[in-house]
Formats: structure tokens, sequence, C-alpha cells
């Protein structure tokens, strides 16, 4: 996709949702009976610019008409989603106060840390895998490798002086680029971020040599020329990467990563209000204004039901808490 054609999809997922409020075939009023009384917050636990808040501000402008009431993105972001899950926990389970998190928030920091300050299964109620994407390996613009065989060349010629950045702690960027550590024998020095946005500025500014970021927090960069992939952990070629090699492709096996992003309520919602609001935010990630836009920055939009999101959650815990032990990865 051409860069202007990107760049515009990301300005038009980051419009107010007042934008909307002027085209007549939205549908309106919708809510059910009872569910919203007033505004809902969804809150996004990054800072703005990266796939939570982008996913969430996507699907807030068209859930906003069906709903009848407005729906506020509120990006508190710290401590790779714990601030924000904190938070979202103590809420009222009355559906009023929403989250998106990542894999990351959901599933890693469960197996990662042992002293996290939430319980991600007990304290919420599963609503909907939203979107899943693969992670993309880039490097600056300038940066002297080509492909794979050349970073590597160049990461041990370093001998452990080179760095790369991630949304933060515990998220699938870390996990990623320690098992490619692994696997290639490199050592890096790990930098966290509040979030993708924050961690791709800095890989552009050239202060990081590196980084596996969502795809859809780096596909305008990248078609932008501020960043250079040299791979992708997807299982076979990405549209939206033409020409960028899958792991597999660039000489690693067994090495593809998913990442995603889904949406909790605080535990307790009743199966009604549950199921009400988790068609509401499937129907706006399905809308035509909405999924489309999203695929076309590197999202597969896979809106789930409750149920089947949570047996995915739990699957996910348990894969990366043994990978975790596997490659005695630590929190710090």
């Amino acid at each position: 996709m051409p860069h202007s054609a990107l760049k515009a999809t990301r300005r038009s997922l980051l419009a107010a949702p007042a934008l909307l409020l002027a085209r007549p075939g939205l549908a309106q009023a919708q809510a059910p009976e009872g569910w919203p009384s007033r505004p809902v917050t969804m809150l996004v636990p990054f800072v703005a610019g990266g796939p939570s808040d982008i996913v969430a501000r996507a699907a807030s402008n068209t859930m906003t008409q069906a709903i009848g009431q407005t729906v506020v993105v509120e990006n508190r972001p710290g401590a790779n989603g714990e601030i924000a899950a904190r938070a979202a926990a103590r809420a009222a389970p009355d559906g009023h106060t929403l989250m998106i998190g990542s894999i990351g928030v959901w599933a890693i920091n469960a197996a990662l840390r042992p002293e996290l300050g939430y319980d991600p299964i007990r304290d919420f109620t599963p609503l909907v895998l939203a979107v899943t994407t693969p992670n993309v390996l880039v490097v600056n613009e300038k940066h002297p490798a080509r492909d794979m065989a050349s970073l590597i060349a160049w990461l041990k010629e370093r001998g452990g002086r080179a760095s790369y950045s991630t949304s933060g702690v515990g998220s699938s960027d870390q996990m990623t680029t320690e098992l490619f550590k692994l696997r290639t024998g490199t050592e890096i020095t790990h930098v966290p971020y509040k979030g993708g946005a924050a961690a791709a500025t800095d890989l552009i500014a050239g202060n990081i040599d590196l980084s596996f970021q969502n795809l859809g927090t780096v596909a305008t960069h990248i078609s932008g020329g501020r960043l250079r992939a040299l791979m992708v952990t997807s299982e076979n070629p990405h549209p939206v990467l033409p020409g960028v090699p899958t792991a597999k492709q660039a000489g690693l096996n067994d090495f593809v990563v998913t990442s995603w992003q889904s949406f909790m309520g605080p535990a307790g919602m009743p199966i009604p209000l549950r199921d009400r609001v988790a068609g509401a935010l499937r129907d706006a990630l399905l809308h035509p204004d909405t999924k489309p836009r999203l695929e076309a920055i590197g999202f597969d939009v896979v809106p789930s039901t409750p149920d089947d999101y949570r047996r995915f959650q739990e699957a996910e815990i348990n894969r990366w808490r043994e990978v975790i032990q596997v490659a005695r990865i630590t929190a710090s």
C-alpha cells in the first residue's frame, strides 16, 4: 500500500467520533435496555499511537453510534499494563468501564511476573479477542544491515554493544527478541518503553538498534522509509509487507509469533450484560468503517465470543509460561 494511503488510514483511525455523527447510515439507538446509561470508558494501558490505542479508537468510533452513548478512550500507560488493569479491575461490573490489552497484559505478564498486581483471569470478564498481528523485525533506515544474515553478523561483531526497544517488560516484542537471541547466539540489551509507538520513535531517531514491533505499529514507518523490515514472524508472507521474508525464509525455523489485542470488563459482569457488550464490540470491529482500515495496516480482525476468547487466553498463558521457563526469561 502506498505511504500516502497508509498515512491517511492512520489519521482516520485516530479521528474523533464526532466525524461519524454526520453519517446517517450508521445504526442509531440500538443500545440494549439498561446499558449504557452514561458514557463508556475504554482504558488503554499504553501511550497513544500503539496497537491497543489504534484498535480502541477504531472500535470506539463506530460503537459510539451503535449504542447511543459516547465511548471515551483513555490512555493510562505504565508497568506494561498494570496501572490500567488495576483501575479496570476495581471498576463496577456494569459495562461502563472496559479495557483493551495486549498479549503482554492478558497473558505474558501472568507467566512472567509472580507478584503481578492483578490476575488477568480472576479479576476480569472476557469479552472479545479483537485482532491478531505478527511482529516485524525492524531497524533504522541508516542501519548497515540489509537482511537477517548481515544483522546477525553485525550483532556478533558488536559483542553485546547493541540495544532493542520494546513496548514494555513482558510484552510480546520482548519475548520475541529474547527467543531471537537464543536462536542466533547474540546479545542485545533490552530498553523498555511505555508502548510500541514510543519504542518505534526512538528507533527511528537512531537511539536504538533494532526492535520486534507489531506490524500495526510500524507499517506506515516501513512504507515511509523511516524503518527497514528484515523479517516478519507470521507463518506466511504478509500482504502489507511484500518482499519481506518470514522467519523461516530468513533462516529461523519454528519462529512464528502472533501478537493480539482483546477487550475485557471487570470481573462479575452478569452474563446477559457481558454478551450485550461483547456483541457491541464485535459489531464495531466488523463494521465496514472499521475492519478494512485495521486490515490495511496489518491487523487481522478476528472478534470472538467471550467463552472462545477465555479458552484462547488460558492457552496463551500456558504457552508463554513454558517459553519463559525454558528460556529462563526474567522480568528484569
